[in-house]
């Protein structure tokens, strides 16, 4: 019993401490993102002063300013994007085969965590080198997809995703999107739609998700020999999965409130996130006793309590 329990520990702490490490890479890259532009003489437009505007076009602000909102600055196409998207991979993943995904899905993320790699390291090393980590990265990951290099690779992934999009939407719009998100992920978990797609996924390893085994050398496992990764049943479960947007998600609200407010406020809704995971996992221990849960609905909720703290 003490090992099965402290096995259960385990799992939760390495999921903690990769959310962490997404936080903290955050903090890292998001300051270096602007003196690396100047510095290159690149110009990109930051964030919108106007509050959450639901569509693009023409807004008039209490002063009387008439502005133009950009489609990435308005939180409709931004949140409709995503659920188009989450809809129409889960229409292809039922309609066309696996064996004739596979490739294609994988090809798309190995290019995607090249693309992480390479903007989590370009701001510290020169350019040649950071190419070259980048693509040793994305070829190793689809040549050999042990079960730690997948996890480095997404972590690189969308922390760096949140850096660089965090610059470009409002905190408010981000934790806007979050929430819209997170009732989303109620309602796919609650009606087993986000399983169904994570087994497909796991099935030809493209799964956009931390994968955390309970067994220490199961990290060195090669997931593409492995015939089932996501389970229902918490007793036959090898793997924890926490889902990518789970991560993503609060790292683009962390890198927009940096972008806004600075480095202490983006550190405090950073650990306000970090606390929602915490509350996601003793919620699934004491209540659902191991059952799958929604993790973005209560790091939605801890989040939104951190951003209102700082602003």
């Amino acid at each position: 019993m003490s090992t099965r329990r402290s096995i259960k520990l385990s799992a939760v702490y390495w999921g903690l401490a990769l959310f962490a490490i997404a936080q903290v890479l955050i903090l890292l890259v998001a300051p270096r993102i602007d003196p690396f532009l100047e510095e290159q003489d690149i110009y990109v437009p930051g964030q919108p002063s106007q509050p959450i505007s639901w569509w693009p076009g023409e807004v008039t602000l209490p002063d009387g300013e008439v502005i133009d909102v950009p489609a990435h600055s308005a939180l409709g196409p931004v949140v409709i994007y995503v659920l188009v998207a989450a809809a129409v991979l889960g229409i292809t993943l039922s309609l066309i085969p696996l064996a004739a995904l596979k490739v294609v899905l994988r090809l798309v993320f190995a290019l995607l965590f090249t693309w992480g790699a390479f903007i989590a390291t370009v701001f510290y090393v020169p350019l040649p080198v950071a190419i070259a980590i980048a693509v040793a990265a994305g070829t190793l990951w689809f040549l050999i997809p042990l079960v730690w290099l997948h996890n480095v690779v997404l972590i690189l992934a969308v922390s760096s995703l949140g850096a660089v999009f965090g610059r470009f939407v409002t905190p408010w719009t981000a934790m806007a999107i979050i929430g819209a998100l997170a009732i989303y992920d109620f309602l796919a978990v609650r009606f087993k739609y986000m399983l169904w797609m994570a087994d497909r996924l796991s099935q030809i390893n493209a799964l956009p998700a931390l994968i955390i085994p309970r067994e220490y050398s199961a990290w060195n496992f090669n997931l593409s020999k492995r015939e089932k990764v996501v389970e229902l049943d918490p007793g036959r479960r090898e793997y924890s999965i926490l889902g990518g947007g789970d991560i993503a998600f609060p790292c683009l609200l962390t890198a927009s409130v940096y972008f806004a407010r600075g480095f202490a406020p983006a550190a405090i809704v950073a650990l306000l996130a970090f606390a929602g995971l915490v509350a996601v996992y003793a919620i699934q221990a004491t209540v659902l006793k191991g059952r799958p849960m929604p993790a973005l609905p209560p790091i939605a909720a801890f989040a939104l309590v951190g951003l209102l703290i700082v602003w």
